[in-house]
């Protein structure tokens, strides 16, 4: 549950804002952003994870300017860290709606990936993203105050 007027909030954003979901898996994709990449990226993993009957992990992201890092729910070991600048893009799906990806750099190989999750609700997703593009602009505020008197 949101509180009112939680957009504008910025103290809980400098501290990290949770969310719980599941995680679908991740594709390689050609490009840094765009939204037609990012829907074939996520019926690509969609349809990968109906495949595989496996449950999904249940993962905690938390966002902040500093990036997306992610827990495992039930044994809350990192899965992963990952800068904010090494993200690229990020979206709720439009068909599915409770789906949100991010497009990242990997830290080791380089390439592209798309990561999806699944959120209990749409509302959840899209608060996801939104809190994701938050988060570069205070990342990018606080960036440029820091070289503002250089």
């Amino acid at each position: 549950e949101l509180p009112e007027g939680w957009a504008d909030m910025q103290e809980p954003l400098l501290e990290g804002m949770c969310f719980t979901l599941k995680y679908l898996g991740m594709t390689l994709v050609e490009k840094p952003k765009g939204e037609d990449m990012a829907a074939a990226a996520i019926r690509r993993i969609v349809a990968t994870a109906r495949v595989g009957a496996r449950k999904f992990q249940k993962v905690i992201l938390t966002v902040s300017p500093r990036g997306i890092s992610l827990q495992d729910a039930d044994t809350k070991e990192m899965v992963e860290n990952i800068s904010i600048y090494r993200i690229s893009y990020c979206t709720t799906d439009k068909l599915q709606n409770k789906v949100f990806a991010y497009v990242a750099q990997s830290q080791e190989s380089g390439a592209l990936e798309c990561h999806a999750f699944l959120s209990p609700k749409k509302k959840i997703a899209q608060a996801v993203t939104l809190t994701v593009a938050q988060a570069f602009q205070m990342a990018l505020d606080l960036w440029e105050a820091t070289h503002a008197g250089k």
